[in-house]
């Protein structure tokens, strides 16, 4: 069963109302020169999104007027439909609004901000719950991989997000960004084998927890220095369904020749 390969763009705090209008108009530019990758992206037959900020997400969601293709999220999500959280913004917002996708656990949030597993959770219930498509991050820190624990961690990540969800939604509205902790912002990578290794293992996990057509069906990317160097390793691997970019999807040219590499 084929599956819609994903380029996602986590922007983190960067690229205000004005940054995004440029990015919008040189990807616009970028990708009308690559006759594949328009017809590629015009014909579904691979996905890219950007996860600007929450103040630049009106300016990312007006371009898709002259960019259909493109696929708009939001960095993050609070659980509850409306009430007292200053600060917070819904799923239901943000699917009002017009956002495609949520990015939900990332280790930033994990590490910087407290999220534990349950909140993650409760997120991805209210964004599937919305009719989002939600990015479910997961992954392991240095310590640790260094201990042996890779797997422990991520399959407890991923039984305490994904419990009480019907098979079919986890394969149809969960992709699952493996991103070792220890590569996201430090320059250093996962080797392709290291990244397929996890990779497979998460699908032999969706496989054993929610069927055969779940896992067939679920992209995996992989996320943490994904760069137009190393790119085209890491999504050769044949359970590497796509990319979660971060610094390198800032400029619409690295961005778009990391797309090129998935084709």
């Amino acid at each position: 069963m084929e599956r819609t390969p994903l380029i996602a763009g986590n922007w983190k705090m960067h690229h205000g109302i004005s940054a995004t209008g440029k990015f919008l108009s040189e990807l616009e530019m970028r990708i009308s020169r690559d006759a594949g990758a328009k017809k590629a992206l015009e014909g579904d037959f691979i996905e890219m999104a950007i996860f600007p900020p929450f103040t630049s997400l009106w300016r990312a969601l007006e371009g898709k007027r002259y960019l259909p293709w493109l696929k708009v999220g939001a960095q993050n999500v609070h659980w509850a439909p409306e009430g007292a959280f200053t600060g917070e913004v819904s799923a239901n917002m943000l699917r009002e609004a017009g956002c495609d996708y949520v990015i939900i656990g990332h280790s930033e949030r994990r590490q910087l901000f407290g999220e534990t597993d349950e909140q993650v959770r409760r997120k991805l219930d209210a964004a599937v719950s919305a009719g989002l498509l939600a990015v479910l991050c997961v992954g392991e820190t240095l310590q640790e991989r260094e201990a042996g624990e890779t797997m422990a961690v991520v399959e407890r990540q991923l039984m305490k997000a994904l419990v009480g969800l019907p098979p079919d939604e986890v394969g149809r509205s969960v992709c699952i960004a493996y991103e070792p902790v220890w590569a996201i912002g430090t320059g250093r990578n996962a080797t392709p084998g290291e990244a397929q290794e996890v990779c497979q293992a998460i699908r032999r996990f969706v496989a054993e927890r929610f069927g055969d057509e779940a896992a067939m069906v679920q992209r995996i990317l992989y996320g943490g220095s994904v760069k137009t160097d190393n790119a085209a390793g890491l999504l050769s691997e044949p359970d590497v369904d796509g990319a979660l970019v971060g610094g390198a999807s800032l400029q619409a040219d690295s961005f778009a020749q990391i797309l090129a590499a998935a084709l």
